[in-house]
């Protein structure tokens, strides 16, 4: 019965290569709110399945499949290969930078999947985390210009090689549950803000004013935890 539920770990992992599947249809077909969609679903998906695989203990179970590898296989999909091709398909950047901008993401990314201290030994992010799928959704949501696009990029991309301390709300402890409250704050006026834009006017400037204030919480954790660890290491 065990190794039977780390097969099905395993299988829900593989849910997200579908998402991502169809994820690249929807793009082709430039519908950017189905394309949240499917990447909102793969988050949800890559957000819990590492806690099933530690729940029913599947390097046990299964000790001739690397959940791991998959997950980063996946993850590589959905958070960044996806996310490039839009950047390139839907003109997010200037004319003449598309292939540009999307193979600086793809490059970048490549490096944030094999650095083996992307982890800190408090589970923060070392550097920016490739989270490319959560920035294509600012750009549409915020409906930015294509040259701040393409700079949020660049910077995003150089911001990748230096360790500032990104919050996973899933692993660190440190106001795990305040985080995490915060974190379904900001999905459910996400959600408002993308496919119920016909509701009253003042209610989607509700939510979108706390949808701002749940990023300014994480922005805060951010900056916060890179100068507490910086102060640290300056006095080690």
């Amino acid at each position: 019965m065990r190794v039977f539920l780390a097969y099905l770990v395993h299988l829900f992992t593989l849910s997200g290569v579908l998402l991502s599947f169809l994820a690249l249809l929807a793009s082709l077909e430039k519908n950017l709110p189905l394309v949240f969609f499917y990447l909102a679903l793969a988050l949800f998906v890559d957000g819990i399945d590492g806690s099933l695989a530690r729940k029913f203990d599947v390097k046990k179970h299964t000790p001739h499949i690397n959940g791991e590898i998959l997950d980063n296989i996946i993850d590589y999909l959905n958070y960044v290969f996806v996310p490039a091709f839009i950047i390139y398909w839907l003109d997010f950047v200037p004319e003449g930078t598309q292939l540009l901008s999307s193979l600086i993401i793809l490059a970048v990314s490549c490096y944030t999947f094999a650095n083996n201290n992307i982890k800190t030994s408090d589970f923060y992010f070392s550097g920016f985390p490739a989270l490319w799928n959560v920035v294509i959704l600012y750009f549409y949501i915020l409906n930015t210009n294509d040259f701040v696009n393409l700079f949020v990029i660049i910077v995003l991309s150089i911001f990748t090689f230096i360790p500032i301390k990104y919050l996973h709300p899933f692993r660190v402890v440190y106001l795990r549950k305040t985080s995490l409250f915060v974190l379904l704050i900001w999905m459910v006026t996400t959600v408002l803000i993308l496919y119920f834009d016909y509701l009253n006017a003042n209610l989607i400037q509700l939510a979108f004013s706390i949808w701002t204030l749940t990023n300014l919480y994480f922005l805060v954790l951010t900056v916060l935890r890179t100068y507490q660890d910086t102060r640290l290491n300056r006095q080690v």
